[in-house]
């Protein structure tokens, strides 16, 4: 392996351009570009400031790998198929880290950003703290831009003089500049060029299979990618399969995504991690990743094979999921993993699939405990296997299979009252609770919205004495007291915006509420519990309603 560096600007002209030992390209190995704007911004403002931006990986290979250029005008409608280039045996250079980095000076430098290109205000620079942004980017329409921003590429690939460039500026504003604002964009502009022409700023590291193809072989750069990226959330191995997998198959990228859309549309957020291991788990590989499994050719063969039927399986089971357990948001589900088996059934054994009892109490508890929480590989793989065994989906004999994996499927008074606004749980118990809510999460900012039946305010102005300074100017209840579960509600978003709730006391906002609005939300109809001196017997009262209504799930492991 040996290190290599570049200029910026050098760096962004070789990428898609195979005059420089065939081009840099990016590997299907590599996952869709996610960067926003602002990130793109704060990584020139750091190239600006001299921060390190981290060692990139390079492949250097003649493999037959498929491959796709960079995005030069990104746009978030693009489809990534729109930019593979053909397989050849040519000599390559692929990134295997570093894309969003690359990809991101590359819009900067060299496109746009959905018809915006990159400005720089050049009289920015001033000193601001480290986490501050300090030479200020933007992403403009060039017919709107003015100074003092100017378009930053105009800038990186001039063949000027930086003072000459400088001029041009100072000489193109349309105010008059004093002296000093003058000084600050020639400084700026020699920063700049200094920065992305003149400063070899570009380290890579290059992995060279060309002329050392004993050293690194696919399966070291495999290796050697997986490692890299271990201590990481950029890529992984659901990702590296992935790109295995669609070597082969043309339209894996559509077909996955399509079955995505129609997953997610109603609330969800399935991911192709989740896809993939549901792929294994059907074919009987094991639910465990493993390059292994995709590296001898029949998982792939087997997947595309058997695609239609995956997806349907996968399907029905999430139409279940909404239409059965009114579990509609993905706030509500704590892990997606408690499916596979349930879909594995569904696949193997399609014509028992609406003979199947207790599922719902299946989806609810294993939920509910985080039965499948951690690393579940080896028990989603015992799970499946005694389904395979009885050809049967017994609730009964996974709870044993789950118990015997040393998980608890208890649930108790506390598991429904010790959640708290905020916990993981509480939306799951709220879906549950709300059955009737009548609300489509078309959008993130319809879902609904959980608030406290006794405003914050209200509860932080009630005091204790100190007995220290015999003051009144303790907080009579903590955060837990405020908190808790049965002082909280689901509200819909028109409730819960602007002229809704808010801190409107329960006296107030109960007082023309019809019965059964009272009754969906549990509220006490003793009145008298509404009012702020009562909050602790109104607490007491509404916790034996949400015990009542759950009282279907609150029972131990031994009564199961």
């Amino acid at each position: 392996m040996k290190n290599q560096k570049e200029t910026i600007r050098r760096m962004v002209s070789y990428l898609n351009n195979e005059e420089k030992d065939g081009g840099f390209w990016l590997p299907n190995i590599q996952r869709s570009f996610v960067w926003k704007e602002e990130q793109i911004e704060r990584l020139f403002d750091s190239i600006m400031r001299e921060y390190p931006i981290s060692t990139l990986l390079i492949w250097r290979t003649k493999s037959e790998i498929r491959h796709r250029k960079f995005i030069d005008n990104y746009r978030h409608t693009l489809k990534l198929t729109d930019f593979y280039v053909p397989e050849d045996g040519k000599t390559k250079l692929l990134v295997l880290d570093g894309q969003q980095r690359l990809q991101s000076l590359f819009i900067g430098l060299k496109g746009s950003y959905e018809k915006k290109e990159l400005y720089f205000n050049v009289l920015s620079g001033n000193l601001v703290a480290p986490e501050d942004v300090r030479y200020h980017f933007k992403f403009i329409d060039s017919q709107v831009a003015s100074f003092p921003w100017v378009k930053f590429k105009d800038i990186v690939f001039s063949n000027k003089l930086y003072n000459q460039i400088a001029n041009s500026i100072v000489n193109s504003a349309d105010i008059t500049l004093s002296t000093d604002k003058i000084n600050k964009i020639s400084d700026n502009i020699a920063r700049a060029i200094q920065q992305f022409c003149n400063d070899e700023t570009i380290v890579y590291q290059e992995l060279d299979s060309v002329d050392n193809p004993d050293i690194y072989n696919d399966d070291d750069v495999v290796e050697i990618f997986i490692r890299a990226n271990a201590g990481g959330t950029r890529l992984g191995k659901s990702d590296l399969l992935f790109s295995l997998l669609i070597s082969t198959w043309e339209d894996a990228d559509e077909q996955i995504e399509e079955l995505l859309d129609s997953l997610n549309r109603s609330g969800y957020d399935f991911s192709r991690d989740f896809v993939l291991k549901t792929c294994l788990s059907l074919l009987g590989k094991g639910a465990r990743y493993e390059v292994s499994k995709f590296r001898d050719g029949t998982t792939r063969e087997e997947i595309i094979a058997k695609w239609g039927k995956i997806s349907d399986a996968i399907k029905d089971v999430k139409d279940f999921l909404y239409g059965k357990t009114f579990l509609r948001s993905d706030r509500a589900l704590p892990s997606y993993l408690t499916f596979i088996p349930i879909i594995y059934f569904r696949y193997h054994y399609p014509h028992k699939w609406n003979t199947i009892q207790q599922l719902d109490t299946y989806i609810l508890r294993t939920l509910l405990t985080g039965a499948f929480s951690g690393t579940p590989d080896n028990l989603i793989d015992k799970c499946t296997r005694a389904i395979s065994d009885s050809s049967e989906f017994s609730v009964n004999r996974l709870f044993d299979i789950i118990r015997a994996d040393g998980r608890s499927l208890e649930i108790t008074k506390d598991t429904i009252l010790g959640q708290y606004y905020g916990s993981k749980d509480i939306h799951l118990i709220f879906n549950l609770w709300y059955k009737d809510f009548d609300y489509v999460p078309s959008y993130e900012n319809n879902l609904p919205q959980i608030d406290h039946i006794f405003p914050q305010s209200l509860l932080r102005s009630i005091k204790d004495v100190n007995p220290t300074t015999g003051k009144r100017n303790i907080l009579k209840y903590k955060w837990e007291d405020r908190d808790q579960i049965a002082n909280c509600m689901l509200l819909t978003t028109q409730e819960n915006g602007a002229g809704g709730k808010w801190d409107i006391p329960p006296t107030e906002w109960f007082e023309d509420k019809p019965a059964n609005y009272l009754e969906m939300h549990l509220i006490p109809k003793d009145k008298e519990l509404w009012r702020l001196e009562n909050y602790e017997q109104f607490i007491e009262a509404r916790k034996c309603l949400i015990l009542e209504k759950f009282g279907y799930l609150i029972q131990t492991s031994s009564q199961l």
